[in-house]
C-alpha cells in the first residue's frame, strides 16, 4: 500500500471527558485515537490510520488521498 500522510488535529481532551489528547483525521471519517500525551495520541491515531486504511480495502471501498489543508489547534 501506498504512504500516506494525513494532516491529524491534536487536541486537549477536557477534565471531564478524562482528560488526555485526541488526535483525529478529518480526511478519514471516524478515524481517531487518543492518549495520555500529546505525543502518545499522535502515535495511537497512526494505528487507527493503518486500522482504517485496512479495513477500507478490505470492503473494497475508495481510500482518499490526503488533503493538503492547513490544521491546527489551540494552544
Amino acid at each position: 500500500m501506498a504512504d500516506f500522510d494525513y494532516p491529524v488535529l491534536i487536541e486537549p481532551l477536557p477534565r471531564e471527558e478524562g482528560g488526555g489528547w485526541l488526535a483525529t483525521v478529518a480526511d478519514l471519517p471516524g478515524c481517531m485515537s487518543d492518549g495520555e500525551t500529546r505525543e502518545l495520541a499522535a502515535r495511537n491515531v497512526g494505528d487507527a490510520i493503518a486500522a482504517w486504511l485496512e479495513e477500507a480495502q478490505a470492503l473494497g471501498r475508495p481510500i482518499p488521498e490526503p488533503s493538503r489543508h492547513l490544521v491546527s489547534a489551540p494552544n
